[in-house]
Order: structure tokens, then C-alpha cells, then sequence
């Protein structure tokens, strides 16, 4: 019945910033792009992998309410093969990255980032 995750909608408070950084620091490709006149909004398609980023601009969007721990969906993971080398490419982009930890269930490698909008993102070795 359900054959995977087709995408992840975000609404960004400045579209130009978040935009830049999930195709320019991330290096996701954009798949489409279209301004929603009726919306004043635009919507950009981004690939990551089989699944997708829908990137959203709105009039005056509310802040987010509190870091991770608030109801609803808690943060979205890249899966990385190099941990550090993902680590370095954000760094050298001025992206600040929680120190390296590792999963004590899976043993994998992980840390914490955050977007422009202060979105939590995380990468995890694979």
C-alpha cells in the first residue's frame, strides 16, 4: 500500500534564503519552480534522492514554536555516506553542525543542523 515517502513540504519565511540554501550549500537539484499568483506564493520542487523537498513561500507565516520537542514532526534526516565530509561541505558554507555522535542502538554516526528558518535537519551515516 504505501511504497515510500514522495515529499516533504516546508514553508520558508524568506524563499530566496531557503532556496539558496537546499540547492546552492545542500546541492539538491531544483526539479521545477513556479510562482502560485493566486497563493502570492512561490513553490519550488527540490530532488533529494527518490523523494522530494516541496519548498513553499507565504505571506507572513508563523513562526515555528519551539525548537524539536513540539508536537508534530520532529525533524528531517539526510542520509550521508561520509559523515565528516558532509560535515566539512556544510561548515565551509557557514553552516554551524552539533558535534558528531553515535547512534547507541545503531552505532551509525549522527549530528544535528538547522536551515535558515531554524528548521532541525539532521544527517546520518549510512
Amino acid at each position: 500500500m504505501f511504497n515510500g515517502v514522495h515529499h516533504i513540504a516546508i514553508i520558508a519565511s524568506d524563499y530566496q534564503k531557503s532556496r539558496s540554501f537546499y540547492t546552492e550549500v545542500l546541492g539538491l537539484e531544483i526539479i521545477r519552480e513556479v510562482w502560485r499568483a493566486q497563493r502570492q506564493s512561490w513553490k519550488c520542487d527540490i530532488a533529494i534522492g527518490d523523494t522530494q523537498i516541496e519548498l513553499f513561500s507565504f505571506p507572513t507565516p508563523p513562526s515555528r514554536p519551539t525548537q524539536p520537542e513540539a508536537a508534530g514532526l520532529r525533524h528531517l534526516a539526510f542520509s550521508v555516506s561520509d559523515m565528516q565530509d558532509a560535515v566539512d561541505h556544510l561548515t565551509g558554507h557557514g553552516v554551524a553542525c552539533e558535534p558528531i555522535r553515535t547512534d547507541p542502538y545503531t552505532g551509525k554516526l549522527y549530528t544535528f543542523f538547522t536551515d535558515p528558518d531554524g528548521l532541525p535537519l539532521e544527517l546520518y551515516q549510512s
